[in-house]
């Protein structure tokens, strides 16, 4: 369809597109418009995000921002696209996903000079919608807003939410919702299933376009070299190694892993059956579609290597460059699986590095022998630790937190998270004598107080607890009252501050009994 969108009479200021995928990949796309909004309202505008975009957040806030991020009138430049990629689900392949209710509206420089894409979520039926109405609820965009911001906050590449937009029309699920389009800010949209697509076509021209778009957009480094598609996949299997170390170190579960919502930026995506781990469970899942926890707490680097070995596969086309040649062909192959056989290590390496900032520990260890001592023993203190977590279901992050005090001394509050004491004494034993290795190597003043103030930067009070998320998400949903999501995101956007009183609320666990039968839903 080729589709043309009226722009707005009155453009909105800042907006200056620069639509380099819709311009330098024809037929990676369709080209679409958003269904109209009958009564558009503004719900949400992150003006921080917009003023990094470059964009006027007083003109985005009126009506005609309503109207824009409703999908009823775009600033000039913008071009929308759904975008075509396929994807594992479940591990079952589905060679035609796309965006069934996204559009990609356009591209723009922010103020650091990075590419961002401008694409809505919720804006009605594609080409790929695969029989949905493409719609999406306040609910679940403003889940994006909660779970988006406080990733940021705690420093984790992720897509953020620069507005949602109640559509004034409702959407039907097991209920009548309303319906909301939100506007989602990403360093690029390409995932791998992104590759998956054009792979599976047998389209190695087009797939050669892709990872040469891939490589110029994320890793300019490479470009023109011969090597260049190893190193993108080396790339990107390093990025998702650090970004699933992140993830594990504040007991996020994404749970829904499937390759169409892995990114090649190594930005996480689309937060639809997600949740904050509480009570320690490498076993957690709340993913109400993810029957047997194949995306579970502790899966997700296990699953994360699975996805870039599909990633590894749709590039051997280009890395044995004569797929007639079983020589080359082998030699592809075990280049892939090289890459594939070293996640584990890049994540191993990833996930310690944010354990001893988050134990309070310095690596300190000069040589490569001493090095490796280290990292084993400081490997095995932060695997006892969450192995204590888990035997006794103490809160993962309250139990974090709590060491931050114990490390200056004040230990009865991590004491009263743990039913047995003296295994928790025996850890602390262990853990304090390290901590006096780095304090006689370092000889710094008031080192305890020091180590304290270094774990509470990385260990957080506050992340967004599901129940809490829950009651807000009602409360705009049901009750069209914002005032307890616009408080939730004030927390979440400040986890490593002081424990002010006023905060208490939002550290505070959810009853066991909720966290049970807890369960989360992708919201389409």
């Amino acid at each position: 369809m080729d589709a043309v969108l009226t722009p707005a009479a009155d453009p909105v200021a800042g907006f200056a597109f620069d639509n380099s995928y819709a311009r330098d990949l024809p037929g990676f796309y369709l080209p679409w418009k958003p269904a109209e909004a009958p009564a558009p309202r503004l719900l949400y505008l992150n003006r921080p995000l917009a003023a990094e975009l470059g964009l006027d957040a007083d003109a985005l806030a009126g009506e005609a921002g309503a109207a824009l991020f409703a999908g009823n009138a775009l600033p000039p430049g913008a071009q929308p696209i759904a975008q075509a990629y396929a994807g594992h689900q479940f591990g079952g392949f589905s060679p035609q996903l796309g965006d069934g209710r996204a559009l990609l509206i356009g591209e723009l420089i922010d103020r650091h000079g990075r590419r961002r894409d401008v694409a809505f979520k919720g804006s009605g039926r594609t080409p790929f919608s695969r029989g949905g109405d493409g719609k999406a609820g306040v609910g679940p965009m403003l889940r994006e807003v909660l779970i988006g911001e406080a990733m940021h906050a705690l420093g984790i590449p992720t897509t953020r939410a620069l507005a949602v937009a109640a559509t004034g029309e409702p959407v039907m699920r097991e209920r009548a919702l309303p319906g909301a389009v939100l506007t989602r800010i990403a360093a690029s949209h390409l995932r791998v299933g992104t590759f998956q697509f054009f792979a599976a076509r047998g389209e190695w021209e087009r797939l050669r376009q892709l990872a040469d778009y891939a490589i110029a957009r994320h890793d300019p480094q490479l470009a023109g070299s011969p090597e260049r598609y190893l190193g993108l996949l080396r790339a990107v299997a390093q990025r998702q190694a650090d970004l699933i170390a992140q993830w594990m170190n504040v007991g996020f579960i994404h749970g829904v892993m499937n390759t169409d919502n892995m990114t090649i930026s190594g930005e996480t995506i689309d937060y639809g059956p997600c949740a904050f781990m509480e009570a320690f469970d490498s076993a957690a899942v709340f993913s109400s579609i993810d029957h047997g926890g194949r995306y579970a707490y502790g899966n997700q680097p296990h699953i994360a290597r699975w996805n870039l070995a599909r990633l590894g596969e749709t590039l051997l086309p280009l890395l044995a460059r004569d797929t007639e040649d079983e020589a080359a062909v082998k030699e592809a192959v075990a280049q892939v699986t090289e890459v594939i056989d070293a996640f584990p290590d890049w994540y191993a390496r990833a996930l310690l590095r944010g354990q001893r900032a988050k134990l309070g520990l310095l690596a300190d260890a000069a040589d490569a022998a001493d090095a490796a001592d280290a990292d084993a023993g400081d490997a095995a203190l932060a695997d006892d630790w969450l192995a204590l977590l888990q035997a006794q279901a103490v809160d993962h992050t309250l139990a974090w937190r709590r060491l931050a005090d114990a490390a200056q001394g004040d230990a009865p509050e991590l004491q009263a998270l743990f039913a047995d004491g003296a295994s928790l004494q025996a850890w602390l034993t262990r853990w304090r004598a390290r901590c006096a290795q780095d304090d006689a190597a370092m000889a710094t003043p008031d080192a305890a107080q020091a180590r304290a103030q270094r774990m509470r930067q990385v260990n957080p009070w506050i992340i967004p607890r599901n129940h809490r998320v829950e009651e807000a998400l009602a409360a705009a949903s049901d009750d069209n009252d914002l005032a307890p999501f616009e408080q939730l995101l004030e927390a979440v956007q400040h986890p490593f501050d002081d424990e002010a009183p006023q905060r208490g609320r939002y550290a505070e666990p959810a009853p066991a009994e909720v966290t049970a039968c807890y369960q989360t839903f992708c919201g389409t």
